[in-house]
């Protein structure tokens, strides 16, 4: 009679995995996410997932890099590829109103929404620092441009980073309270009215 052998652990392809964590955390928050919402959706056992990723914690901190990757990386694009601060956050709002409503994922930024009713503080933390790295990226695009006059002299860059920060998280919340793409285009277009001219030449 043969001997029966042990089954091998089920392989799993990685990085399919993670990014369908990363939509779970999207849409139901750091908190209200389970281990077992994260092995169900993830198509691993509870001991496949402790041994790949680590806690959930751990799990979370890889997200945050594959968001990242996938779908947070518009606005980072837009400020180096465009060849001013006020045309890539012109852009970059244009941008969030495409990717904050678009199809087949939940809408709004996970670095945002993960957040809601979380006791982590660690987590609470992790995002808050995402966000303060966020304006201060903003504000030393926007200085160098009024360093250079392409922004008159009197602009204030710390003003218009954190300006342009809460119009993005607006646009974030009203993506998830169900606004459309064409209403999140018009709120952005209203933000740069706000934004001052750029020299001629800029």
């Amino acid at each position: 009679m043969a001997t029966k052998q042990r089954g091998r652990p089920r392989s799993f392809d990685r990085e399919d995995a993670l990014r369908k964590a990363t939509l779970t955390f999207w849409e139901r928050g750091y908190e209200a996410t389970s281990i077992a919402d994260l092995t169900r959706v993830m198509g691993i056992a509870a001991p496949s997932l402790y041994a790949a990723f680590g806690d959930k914690r751990t799990l979370f901190g890889e997200v945050l890099d594959t968001y990242a990757t996938l779908f947070g990386g518009f606005g980072d694009r837009a400020l180096a590829e465009e060849p001013t601060a006020r045309r890539g956050f012109a852009r970059m709002l244009r941008e969030a109103a495409a990717e904050y409503t678009a199809d087949g994922r939940p809408h709004g930024c996970m670095v945002l929404s993960a957040a809601e009713n979380c006791s982590s503080h660690e987590v609470v933390a992790v995002l808050r620092g995402h966000r303060l790295r966020n304006v201060t990226d903003f504000q030393r695009r926007i200085q160098a441009d009024i360093d250079a006059g392409v922004l008159p002299a009197h602009a204030d860059a710390a003003a218009l980073a954190r300006y342009t920060a809460a119009v993005i998280q607006g646009m974030s919340q009203q993506a998830r309270d169900g606004a459309s793409r064409a209403e999140l285009e018009v709120l952005a277009e209203v933000a740069l009215r706000a934004w001052p001219e750029e020299s001629p030449g800029g």
